[in-house]
């Protein structure tokens, strides 16, 4: 199709229009009108024949390709009548259908909020009427351009920035709704539109904790500052308070696990997680299927596993998230906002940590101990045999100890709890 077309000044609606379809030398290669149209995905003209010289007749039948790729209707192509299997069908109805078939995902906490933006969206800008197939990369443009300029507000009333990110995340949560939409055939075309891809939006934090960074955090929960005029009663509550993002700190160094799934650890028989034989933790627990996230079975040293012994059957970090009491400590040692602290850091610093002693020959046990690398089949037992992971072990092992050198207590005797099920005081008689 020549760039040139445009000049036969023939009907046009919308992005489409019509035109000859001619050669270099002006001559026709069809005697059929075609139907063209700039395709965003593949990123170049598209045409197709009417297969009609009457322009009358080439006329509908770009309003009938007009209407079903732009507006979802089917129009029948011997009256012209629109479909009923072409109604419209919500955004909203889309969401809540994708949400019922989701639910029992274990990415469902994620999908929520995702799509959560998006629902603010349709009700903020009064277009709670908006149909599948008017979401195009024009309304996802602008969807963007609303979405940044909405503050994320932690439980503790502090704001924030909304990362490039975190607004993709749900660009990219609304076309698994749209195309979920189309496979039910609840609308005739998948999405229209498609996610940045992240190294376009995203930064790496650069900022990585060293072992005395660490051992700070520990300290802010083991032996925790006096403020000036502090009650007895006031400085006696707080350890108990940080105990359980003390839990967080081990199980997160300890393991090098993403945050939900430290805080999805549980030493309880039932979810198949602590094998204390074998001192392997399998950070996914039993009925959980895998996702690209993978959650690997990691070795667990001496300090650890006494740890996790002494848990009983319950989750060892018991809060549904430390990331406020995180938060709060970030502040009080002075560790760097803007993305490059949260409770992610642990698991980078670790990683870093573990690369420098590991060395590049045997980074493959860091990088199975991440998830990033997956065990074969003929593996599926050497997670709980002598040696498994054994140089990632002893590089975790190192800075777990330099950690307890300068923080006494670290990992030290877990806490005993009280009659209200609260971590309250230091159990001296746990084993080391």
């Amino acid at each position: 199709m020549q760039q040139a077309d445009h000049q036969d000044g023939l009907y046009s609606r919308g992005a489409y229009r019509l035109a000859w379809d001619r050669r270099a030398d002006g001559t026709l290669r069809s005697p059929f009108l075609q139907i063209v149209w700039y395709d965003a995905a593949a990123r170049r003209l598209r045409s197709r024949s009417t297969g009609t010289e009457s322009i009358d007749q080439a006329e509908g039948e770009l309003d009938a390709l007009y209407l079903k790729r732009e507006r979802g209707q089917a129009v029948c192509s011997t009256c012209g009548q629109t479909l009923q299997a072409g109604a419209r069908y919500l955004v909203t109805d889309a969401i809540a259908d994708y949400l019922v078939a989701r639910e029992k995902r274990s990415s469902i906490g994620s999908i929520r909020p995702r799509l959560a933006h998006v629902t603010a969206y349709l009700d903020e800008t009064d277009a709670l009427a908006t149909a599948c197939e008017d979401v195009d990369e024009d309304w996802i443009d602008a969807f963007r351009d609303w979405a940044i300029e909405v503050p994320i507000v932690s439980p503790g009333g502090k704001t924030r920035e909304r990362a490039p990110g975190t607004v993709e995340a749900s660009v990219r949560q609304l076309a698994a709704v749209i195309n979920y939409a189309h496979e039910r055939k609840n609308t005739l075309w998948e999405a229209r539109f498609s996610a940045k891809p992240p190294g376009a939006v995203d930064r790496t934090p650069s900022y990585r904790a060293d072992v005395r960074t660490l051992a700070s955090m520990f300290s802010y929960c083991v032996t925790p500052e006096r403020a000036v005029g502090e009650s007895d009663d006031a400085y006696a509550r707080k350890r108990p308070w940080r105990s359980q993002l003390h839990r967080f700190l081990q199980i997160s160094v300890a393991t090098w696990a993403r945050p939900d799934a430290a805080h999805e650890v549980s030493t309880d028989r039932k979810r198949d997680q602590w094998h204390s034989n074998a001192r392997a933790l399998n950070l996914n627990p039993r009925g959980r299927a895998q996702t690209k996230k993978h959650r690997p079975i990691v070795p667990i040293g001496s300090r650890m596993a006494a740890l996790l012994d002494a848990n009983g059957a319950r989750h060892y970090v018991t809060v549904d998230s430390a990331r406020r009491s995180f938060e709060q400590m970030a502040e009080t040692i002075g560790l760097p906002g803007d993305g490059e602290g949260g409770l992610k850091l642990i698991r980078r610093s670790m990683a870093h940590l573990a690369r420098e002693r590991l060395g590049e020959r045997d980074w493959v046990e860091g990088q199975i101990m991440l998830g990033h690398r997956k065990a074969s089949t003929s593996d599926v037992y050497a997670p709980f045999t002598p040696g498994y992971l054994g140089r990632a072990l002893a590089a975790t092992e190192s800075i777990i100890e330099e950690i307890e050198r300068l923080c006494p207590g670290a990992f030290g005797p877990p806490w005993k709890r009280n009659e209200k099920g609260q971590d309250d005081e230091r159990d001296d008689t746990a084993p080391e």
